[in-house]
């Protein structure tokens, strides 16, 4: 009598040929349940918790493979040099020369609303040049799908209105552009998985009649905080703790106050990346939902040496729009910023490609796009801020098609939501161009310093 019964042992087998086949034969590739890779995973049993945010869950499920050093290279374009001022930053961070923080604030929509590709662009840099700090987070999740990556976020009792749909029209929408009603009762918590943090700040509107609150490190009060003022203006209350908290909470919260965020940073060189995207936002949310002044204290506060503008995946499914106002709409935001931030560089980024089905059964780009990309990179040209052009550099047109159809898929059924793996690669891109610019400025600084020294360097491998 056999062991095991025979008909167990040839359904095994016949399961085993049928997961296999795709792997040797072409035909079957649409076929494949398994990758075999992976099928050691069975058996890791990974605690629950491991991954504290969806997004974070779904880059472990697709172990995005994108490597920085396998990226191709695709470089801004800044024939002004309007990226020097941010270079220097740069560089000073590198020499660790007091203060050496560099503050980047990137301005985008719905991909950023979940730091993609941002998280990526941020733990490189810091990786690169030292950790400075996560930068600006709301105290609560406007939308469902807000996230940042090493954050864990939640609230209860606010009344929430994001500047793109707001019935409050006064353009007070802080530095993130959504406003945070609170009363008795509200509360928030933003817990960080580093917990080396040394700064703290919480941004509100001070006003006539405003309440208070409490803000709390690890359930600890740090301090209680008025909005009350004789004016109605921003308000920023700055705090520095001792490292070792891992909660940062706001509550008891007296009469009525108005939060918009936190923004966390550490005493030490390193780059702070703020990741400041917002749902459905499109470039007229910067040039006329957000208040000029108050908008200008915001960036003023933050003192950033680079802004990132990047916009236009939601305006290009809109061609009127397109052609009679987004020019308009994006010289306005540049104005704006070099105003309130002069010493500021400004780097216009294209939107990624933005898929459709086409009647041919083909997946393709509407047709507005390229026509967006092209404005924005003949705007940046004209007033004297950097270009990088997205929508080029992760391939161009059809992108999107050829995303959806990779494996692992690179892009959501939308054909606009990148997966971890697609924002992974556009981060790469966008380091990678930052970073070529920057060794370009570095080997200026040695050019201006030796003036003759490539010369002797040509001459001597001559002579060899």
């Amino acid at each position: 009598m056999s062991m095991y019964p025979i008909k167990m042992l040839q359904t095994a087998a016949t399961l085993a040929v049928l997961l296999t086949l795709p792997d040797f034969i072409p035909y079957f590739k649409d076929y494949k349940v398994l990758d075999w890779r992976f099928a050691g995973q069975v058996l890791d049993f990974a605690p629950r918790g491991q991954s504290t945010t969806p997004v974070e869950a779904e880059e472990l499920r697709l172990r995005p493979s994108t490597d920085v050093n396998k990226t191709g290279l695709y470089k801004i374009q800044d024939r002004s040099g309007n990226l020097k001022q941010f270079y220097k930053s740069l560089y000073d961070t590198e020499l660790k020369k007091s203060p050496g923080i560099t503050q980047i604030l990137h301005y985008g929509d719905s991909p950023t609303t979940a730091d993609l590709i941002t998280a990526d662009v941020r733990a490189l840099l810091q990786k690169q040049f030292g950790d400075a700090g996560h930068g600006f987070i709301f105290i609560d999740k406007p939308w469902e799908w807000y996230e940042h990556r090493g954050v864990e976020i939640s609230g209860s009792g606010w009344e929430m209105e994001p500047a793109n749909k707001s019935n409050v029209k006064d353009g007070q929408f802080g530095l993130g552009g959504v406003s945070f009603f609170g009363q008795w009762g509200s509360v928030a918590s933003v817990r960080v998985k580093d917990n080396t943090h040394t700064v703290v700040e919480v941004s509100y509107l001070e006003q006539p009649s405003g309440g208070s609150f409490v803000l709390f490190g690890d359930k600890f009060p740090i301090a209680t905080i008025s909005t009350n003022g004789p004016e109605t203006k921003p308000g920023f209350a700055t705090y520095t703790v001792n490292p070792g908290i891992s909660e940062y909470s706001i509550g008891n919260v007296q009469g009525h106050v108005r939060l918009y965020g936190m923004r966390l940073g550490k005493m030490t060189p390193g780059v702070v990346y703020s990741s400041l995207g917002l749902n459905g936002a499109y470039i007229s949310l910067l040039a006329g939902m957000f208040g000029e002044e108050h908008w200008a204290t915001q960036l003023r506060q933050a003192t950033p040496q680079l802004v990132v503008i990047n916009y236009g995946t939601n305006e290009s499914v809109y061609p009127s729009f397109v052609h009679k106002t987004f020019e308009r709409e994006l010289l306005k935001v540049i104005q704006r910023v070099r105003k309130a931030v002069p010493e500021s560089s400004i780097l216009v980024m294209s939107p990624m490609d933005r898929g459709q089905h086409m009647s041919t059964g083909e997946i393709g780009s509407v047709p507005a796009l390229a026509q967006l990309v092209t404005m924005e990179q003949q705007v940046a040209a004209a007033n004297d801020c950097a270009f990088f052009n997205t929508f080029e550099a992760m391939g161009g047109p059809g992108t999107m098609g050829r995303w959806y159809q990779s494996e692992p898929r690179m892009v959501g059924a939308d054909l606009i939501h990148p997966m971890p793996a697609g924002a992974k690669l556009v981060g790469n891109l966008l380091y990678k161009a930052l970073l070529e610019g920057y060794n370009n400025y570095k080997l200026d600084i040695v050019h201006q310093k030796f003036p003759d020294a490539s010369i002797r360097g040509k001459k001597a491998s001559e002579e060899k």
